[in-house]
């Protein structure tokens, strides 16, 4: 493969339209349609639409069969790739005008094939957000500061750097900024490698990327409620009682969080509503008015409490968080609506700089004795990132605490291989009654056994009983099995055979071998990868160009090391592997995750090769997979290794 070209359309404001990640995942559905039927007409294209999840919660199949008749009376008529995205376009332009929005007030995400509508206090929001972060930014600078009644904003989105490095401010370090393409002028390939970058890097911090919603634009969401649990704010126990009201605000998501800590104070203070969201119970201002005369008695005034009016007494109170040092991004009007998206932000930002918590709590000495190892917390980290970046219903705040009931195991079982598990006999959350956890975690053990995880003397208890060994253990194993399902339906590669751990090992050192290098691996936890050539080859020997060799050290010293293994990871996301190693698992050469690092890559690379013409078979087989991450025709796996 001498360079990756993406996918080409004809019509160039037709391409205009889709990033790579969207034309790649409809040309595997266009193509998977025309394998099973021999043409692709209009009347295939409702079933396949209608499971889109850009288009699944807006439309059913009869209703997408109506507007594509709509535009044209024969449904039988035959329609090349082009025609698809065209109706495709369509039913977009019908979705967008369902949801009550306007062509100039959508952001194209450029992780997903739908548009959101952005109000202008929250676009104004957003782009004070950047004007402040990013304002000394070498690149963007010549571009700041934005003006927010413009369309200034989307148009600096375009090339992706502007997301790249906002997911830097949200959490820093997460992109090497060197794997950025930060040219003056890049070509739509460039600008799809910036989009792909951030898509995975997205998914990385935590980011929903499915159906992205304004919410999650900047990443903004990211930040204000990084420091919202125990590991980073251990102060939070001051909120409850005992250990056992501890395990429940470890499994709290940080929203929750934000709003028992509001309570918390509101309750101290006299305030005798409890606020229950971040819209309606905050419109008339009251509850801030207390929650800040609580916080910060000194800059209280009876004043904010006597006024009778909505937007003075919210103008107060944006003027009493400015003396606490919070910035102004929202307006009194923001407030009198109830925008729930600012207040969260706005609510977040006084946590931040004035929490009023104390460090003196009898439970604070819990507290810190759960803080995991080093190690458990790296695992911990990236099965809880790969569970969310999958897609599921239910978004895990904390692992261990997450997994406990079982559901979110069915439920990722389910996504990745459906049928398996049997929800007749599956409890949904809230679960009250201890034995119906078991239930549930027993079901996740007895698929595990089914799909030959080694799983000898372990049963639903522990999992219920938070057993963080046993729980990473199934995670890895599941996590290693999905991996090499992908592999194997490679069916150009595998020809339908079982993928092994030395498969991928051998893979990887041909593929290097093959570019005229010479460095080889021995195991997955080889030493000598810890200085970070042998990706950074393997990389080279996937996408030539993809890795700036001026930029790589020789890995002798700690700090190179370290410089290479970050730089590697962006790499990676950045050609279209989704993975959520740190730097510290390549240097330390952790063996699981140099694994899925080189099956990432492994993966990538096959996909590629099979998207020719000649492969339609392979192009169905991935149009599987590409769309929502499900495998099927799953088959018994080797056992993991230790």
């Amino acid at each position: 493969m001498s360079s990756y070209q993406g996918v080409i359309v004809s019509d160039p404001w037709l391409q205009s339209q889709f990033t790579q990640v969207e034309l790649r995942t409809l040309k595997s559905k266009f193509i998977n349609v025309r394998t099973q039927h021999g043409r692709v007409t209009l009347g295939d294209l409702p079933p396949v639409f209608s499971k889109l999840k850009a288009f699944t919660e807006m439309f059913n199949e009869n209703e997408i069969k109506t507007v594509l008749g709509e535009s044209n009376s024969d449904m039988g008529e035959e329609i090349d790739f082009e025609g698809f995205l065209r109706a495709y376009l369509n039913l977009q332009t019908h979705a967008i005008e369902k949801s009550g929005g306007t062509k100039s007030s959508f952001l194209k995400a450029t992780t997903t094939t739908f548009h959101h509508a952005i109000n202008e206090s929250e676009k104004a929001s957003y782009v004070a957000h950047i004007n402040n972060y990013l304002a000394e930014d070498k690149f963007l600078k010549d571009f700041l500061p934005i003006d927010p009644a413009t369309d200034a904003l989307f148009d600096l989105a375009k090339n992706g750097v502007l997301l790249c490095k906002l997911i830097n401010v949200a959490v820093p370090g997460t992109i090497d900024e060197r794997a950025i393409n930060t040219k003056k002028v890049l070509n739509p390939w460039e600008r799809n490698e910036n989009h792909t970058l951030c898509l995975n890097s997205a998914k990385a911090i935590g980011c929903t990327v499915v159906n992205i919603g304004t919410q999650d634009l900047a990443e903004g969401r990211i930040q204000v409620l990084a420091d919202l649990n125990l590991k980073k704010t251990p102060q939070l126990v001051e909120l409850v009682d005992d250990s056992q009201d501890v395990e429940e605000l470890l499994s709290l998501a940080p929203e929750k969080v934000l709003l028992k800590w509001m309570n918390f104070h509101l309750k101290k203070v006299g305030y005798e509503k409890q606020v229950t969201n971040f819209s309606t119970d905050l419109k008339d201002g009251e509850a801030y008015a207390y929650l800040l005369n609580a916080l910060a008695p000194e800059h209280s005034t009876p004043s904010t409490l006597d006024t009778s009016d909505p937007t003075e007494r919210a103008n107060m109170v944006l003027q009493q968080a400015e003396k606490l040092e919070c910035k102004r991004f929202l307006t009194p009007k923001d407030i009198v609506e109830g925008s729930p998206n600012l207040n969260l932000a706005f609510v977040a930002q006084i946590f931040h700089n004035r929490n009023g918590l104390s460090t003196e709590s009898k439970n604070m000495s819990y507290a810190e004795m759960m803080t995991d190892d080093v190690e458990t917390s790296r695992e911990e980290r990236c099965f809880r990132l790969w569970i969310n970046s999958l897609g599921i219903s239910t978004y895990v705040n904390n692992l261990f605490e997450d997994v406990r009931n079982g559901w979110v195991m069915l439920e990722v079982l389910d996504k990745l291989f459906p049928g398996t598990v049997n929800w007749k006999q599956a409890n949904k959350p809230p679960i009250k009654m201890p034995f119906k956890k078991v239930e549930n975690c027993n079901q996740v053990i007895n698929i595990g056994k089914d799909l030959n995880f080694s799983l000898v003397n372990v049963a639903g208890n522990d999992v219920v009983a938070g057993n963080k060994k046993l729980i990473v253990a199934f995670l890895w194993q599941l996590m290693r099995f999905s991996m090499l399902q992908l592999l194997k339906n490679l069916r150009s590669f595998s020809h339908g055979k079982e993928i092994t751990d030395a498969d991928i090992l051998n893979w990887a050192n041909n593929k290097v071998k093959k570019s005229g290098r010479t460095t080889q691996m021995e195991s997955f936890k080889d030493k000598s990868l810890s200085n970070g050539v042998f990706f950074l080859e393997l990389l080279t020997a996937v996408e030539p160009r993809v890795v700036d060799w001026n930029l790589v050290t020789k890995g002798e010293t700690d700090e190179d090391k370290k410089s290479n293994a970050t730089y590697i990871i962006s790499v990676a996301r950045k050609i279209g592997c989704s993975i959520f190693l740190l730097p510290e698992d390549v240097i330390e050469v952790n063996q699981k995750m140099i694994l899925t690092l080189t099956a990432s890559i492994m993966y990538f690379c096959l996909q590629q090769q099979g998207e020719g013409p000649d492969d339609s078979d392979l192009a169905s087989e991935v149009s599987r997979l590409s769309v929502d991450g499900s495998v099927s025709d799953a088959a018994p796996s080797p056992q993991a290794e230790d």
